[in-house]
């Protein structure tokens, strides 16, 4: 352990990418390792859950989080890149939008799509990133992938702005969201603004600033709130207690010790936390109706 160990919740600002969010994150803490569970575009803030130290053993249980986001999408213009940041050009008259509109077009993208990728992306094609591909002006074709949107929610902003408020899968483009709207209406749209709300079992409103971790006066108060130890950051696991000679055994991988706690249930895809006095002990996961050992923390 560094003193500094599991999940940050940082609200990002716009115009820094996630890489630079970590990079300044490190050198604030002393230089501990840190890595972010997942990008959010250099144009969009909101939260960019951080693992910190030994945070970083928790990472696979997480990156696999759905998210909930907010945004704005213009109407009636559309950009290479999809949102504000691109080469926009006008596309066509925007109609008129009434409340049923907005619910067929709701209705219309919940559930499970598939959804072509932006070329501006991180996705790699050949080893290489696709948006360096792109901006070398090299055209390739990207093939759909399924993605799921839970819940949309589509208001009108005046004519030409639609606020969108989505809970979606992991690998969801929200910009290749607004463009799939844009066609949908026959007029082109872009992604204006987006906000990211969720990640996960975690929430915006428990993330700190980026400036309040940078800034030494601000620091360990910011810590204290949006830094989550792996037990807390693992809350929504269902979780084991043993004792702790069970739990030395297991801290040594000592997979016979995991016989004593009884079976999953038939068919269980969920991992457990093993706690022992809320200590995290270990992760493990279903297999042949008892458990098996995916993790082991000191």
């Amino acid at each position: 352990m560094t003193g500094y160990d599991g999940i940050l919740l940082i609200d990002k600002p716009t115009g820094i990418t996630s890489s630079k969010a970590v990079t300044r994150v490190r050198s604030a803490l002393g230089g501990v390792k840190v890595g972010h569970l997942g990008t959010l575009d250099p144009f969009a803030s909101g939260l960019l859950p951080l693992c910190v130290g030994a945070g970083r053993k928790i990472a696979q249980f997480l990156n696999v989080a759905d998210k909930s986001y907010q945004g704005t999408i213009t109407l009636g213009v559309t950009s290479d890149t999809l949102d504000a940041t691109g080469e926009i050009s006008p596309a066509g008259a925007v109609p008129e939008l009434g409340s049923e509109d907005l619910r067929r077009l709701e209705a219309r993208f919940t559930g499970t799509l598939e959804q072509v990728p932006p070329a501006f992306s991180a996705i790699k094609k050949g080893g290489v990133p696709m948006y360096r591909l792109a901006r070398s002006g090299v055209e390739v074709e990207l093939e759909p992938r399924e993605v799921t949107i839970y819940r949309l929610r589509l208001e009108a902003r005046g004519r030409d702005t639609l606020e969108v408020d989505l809970d979606c899968s992991k690998g969801t483009y929200v910009r290749a969201l607004a463009r799939d709207i844009g066609k949908e209406l026959g007029c082109g749209g872009l992604l204006a603004s987006l906000r990211r709300t969720a990640f996960g079992p975690f929430r915006l409103d428990r993330a700190t600033s980026l400036e309040s971790v940078l800034d030494e006066e601000t620091r360990e108060e910011a810590l204290g709130r949006a830094l989550l130890c792996p037990a807390e950051a693992l809350g929504h696991l269902p979780s084991i207690e043993v004792d702790r000679r069970t739990a030395e055994d297991l801290r040594r991988g000592r997979q016979g010790a995991l016989l004593g706690l009884g079976r999953s249930p038939r068919g269980a895809e969920d991992r457990a936390c093993i706690m022992c006095q809320g200590s995290l002990v270990a992760v493990v996961a279903p297999q042949d109706r008892g458990w098996r050992l995916s993790r082991v923390f000191d």
